[in-house]
């Protein structure tokens, strides 16, 4: 039986309420007067639950889906402004005990090379993306007792943020690491990690199974279970994930919200962010193998409809997608993007021979700086804010700002600072050039006249020398 309050996740992923989700919303495909009930309580910005959410995801009226893209746009930038924030990857290792049908690390896998990084290559990793100018990077890797246990992720999160290079610093490190105990949580939490990101992959148990059929993480239980215990060890930021393709799409997709919804439930906190990733070829890896393959244009409506029904979160995509479909994205709900991404073990560092070590192949190959010119040309803010991390505004602290809006008081300004750090200290001259001239104007839209005031000072500041301001 459904019970968002449960804590077994058979009971708040409940098979049978997916089902009757989409069985209703499929009855209510042509039902106008319901859907324009559902975009008018969309336009509260207050969200909309999983069986809402469903009936726009199968609407077959035209101008329905069409206003609901329109009000993802406005949700979009009355949340999140025209910031974009910024993060990189970085694979430590590759090594994993699992059977996962879907990615190129599974154990049985003999092409691929396994690589471990030791703390020396992770410190030569760190410097090269300090010298692109990333401030916020994910850490990645294989599930491995022996080969990569909680005390080599603890190690490797210590040696990242011990690294100061020139003017460059990791100030925030993200974690995405198998699912683990409380008490392991808790050791990351104690190490200062900023969101634990895990992907589900698919919500449906059967399939999950199927897809993962040997190994720690083929127990689907334990593994849509992980948020929960990452929130008892006092990890409050988490960070959700399918990988649209493995599954049925409306399926995963009514899963997706149904987990948000619980978190904010059972926990008071809902996700800080919500990824989604499409699935990619890599070595041993035919997407076209996988029946359930996600076309953009629906797509391009999923992330609508996760914006408007989870307005407070962060949505992420990362250079999986082309150049174009991240534009698109991006205008629709994604606030979140990686940059001059490498998914392969050591890959940042050029004096290192490329091995056969990637998860999968990228799509959007362009260097960091191409990425924050396009941005800026596109009209966006670029951001490697980690501010809220490191003050405190975290969990239910960060979410009540968000819903408030008032985070926009200190993200603006966070953004601007951070964006001429990046200038000052990385950015080709053209880049800078463009840059510098829309500062003026980032700067002329923030609204409170005592942190415009204080903003204007910290940029000339930063132009000067200094570094790491932040409200």
């Amino acid at each position: 039986m459904y019970n968002i309050m449960s804590p077994k996740a058979e009971e708040f992923i409940n098979h049978e309420e997916i089902l009757e989700t989409l069985d209703e919303a499929k009855k209510n495909s042509k039902n106008r007067e319901l859907q324009e009930q559902i975009l008018e309580k969309g336009e509260k910005m207050e969200g909309l639950n999983h069986r809402e959410a469903a009936v726009l995801l199968l609407s077959e009226l035209d101008d329905i889906r069409k206003a609901y893209r329109e009000l993802a746009i406005r949700i979009k930038k009355k949340y999140y402004g025209n910031r974009v924030v910024l993060f990189a990857p970085l694979y430590l290792s590759n090594y994993c005990v699992n059977g996962c049908v879907y990615c190129p690390y599974h154990h049985k896998n003999k092409h691929i090379d396994r690589v471990k990084l030791t703390q020396d290559e992770i410190r030569d990793e760190v410097i090269a993306l300090q010298d692109l100018g990333h401030k916020r990077l994910a850490l990645e890797l294989g599930e491995d007792p022996v080969n990569n246990p909680i005390e080599y992720v603890l190690d490797s999160i210590k040696t990242i943020y011990s690294i100061k290079h020139k003017n460059g610093s990791i100030r925030r490190v993200n974690v995405n690491i198998a699912a683990t105990t409380v008490e392991n949580y808790r050791k990351l939490k104690e190490a200062e990690i900023g969101t634990y990101i895990l992907f589900q992959e698919t919500y449906h148990k059967e399939h999950y199974e199927e897809l993962h059929p040997t190994g720690p993480k083929s127990n689907w239980a334990y593994h849509t279970e992980a948020m929960d215990r990452a929130m008892d060890g006092g990890i409050d930021d988490v960070g959700l994930g399918v990988l649209y393709g493995l599954n049925n799409y409306q399926y995963d997709f009514v899963g997706q919200l149904m987990h948000a919804e619980h978190l904010e439930a059972f926990k008071g906190v809902g996700p800080h962010t919500i990824s989604v990733p499409r699935i990619r070829p890599a070595d041993d890896i035919d997407p076209d193998e996988f029946e359930n393959g996600v076309p953009d244009e629906i797509f391009e409506d999923i992330i609508a409809l996760i914006r408007i029904a989870v307005p407070y979160t962060g949505m992420i995509i990362s250079t999986r997608e082309s150049q174009s479909m991240r534009e698109k994205a991006l205008e629709l709900g994604i606030s979140q993007i990686s940059g001059g991404s490498k998914t392969s073990v050591g890959g940042y560092n050029e004096d290192k021979e490329e091995d056969n070590s990637a998860q999968f192949d990228t799509n959007d190959t362009r260097t960091l700086d191409e990425v924050i010119h396009w941005l800026l040309d596109l009209g966006y803010l670029p951001s490697f804010c980690t501010a809220c991390y490191r003050a405190g505004r975290t969990g239910e602290t960060f979410m009540k700002e968000v819903k408030s809006f008032h985070i926009a008081d200190f993200c603006q300004p966070n953004a601007i600072m951070t964006l001429q750090e990046y200038l000052s200290d990385y950015a080709m001259p053209d880049t800078k050039e463009v840059g510098e001239e829309k500062i003026k104007q980032f700067l002329s839209q923030v609204e409170r006249d005592d942190l415009r005031t204080k903003a204007t000072e910290y940029v000339g500041r930063i132009r000067q020398g200094e570094r790491d301001f932040r409200f």
